[in-house]
């Protein structure tokens, strides 16, 4: 008995088969995990296209093919180290394609005034008078392509992400081409024929 009555002592003691865990600690927490993004820059132009004695900033070089009166909307956002270009156009030819290229100069009274094509890394091997056609350079991640196919009423939208925003360059222009795709292949990419029509459009 007098074993029984020692081990309950101790055992009460020690606080055997006690089911209370005690007091209750305060639980740990972690800070908020926060995500930050650069904020987005936009900017948004539109044009209507005029024969170039008429023109301001919206020039066509062939009536036939790109209307005076056809409209275009170009929008550019800048987010997160990445540009993303949209275009729209209305009341060009029907149910047609347009190779449309983002270039380096305002438009002017001739087509070639808009110069060459903007690219964000400049083909060390292009001149002035013999434009980039290597695809290294002549591509639509290092330039900014719009290629767009119209509808039966002659309107259509296109958009092309590349993964630069602009420094101190930007372009200064969107060229119409004549031909429905621009070329890709070593010795052509980045081509698409005559210009049709220009429009000035800062890009920022």
């Amino acid at each position: 008995m007098r074993i029984v009555i020692v081990m309950a002592a101790l055992c009460a003691a020690a606080g055997c088969g006690s089911s209370d865990p005690g007091p209750a600690q305060p639980a740990q927490t972690q800070p908020a995990q926060t995500t930050t993004s650069e904020p987005a820059a936009s900017t948004r132009h539109t044009g209507t296209l005029a024969p170039v004695e008429a023109a301001d900033t919206a020039f066509t070089y062939n009536p036939a093919v790109a209307p005076p009166g056809a409209e275009l909307e170009l929008e550019v956002v800048e987010a997160d180290s990445m540009t993303t270009v949209r275009l729209s156009v209305d009341r060009l030819l029907p149910d047609r394609g347009y190779a449309i290229h983002a270039h380096t100069q305002p438009c002017g009274r001739v087509g070639t005034d808009a110069g060459p094509h903007y690219q964000h890394e400049i083909d060390p091997a292009a001149t002035p008078d013999k434009p980039s056609v290597d695809p290294a350079y002549a591509n639509p991640q290092n330039e900014i392509w719009l290629d767009l196919t119209t509808d039966g009423q002659g309107s259509g939208s296109t958009e092309a992400t590349v993964p630069f925003v602009f420094g101190d360059r930007v372009p200064a222009s969107i060229v119409v081409h004549e031909q429905q795709k621009t070329a890709t292949e070593h010795g052509k990419a980045g081509t698409a024929g005559a210009r049709l029509a220009c429009f000035t459009a800062p890009f920022r």
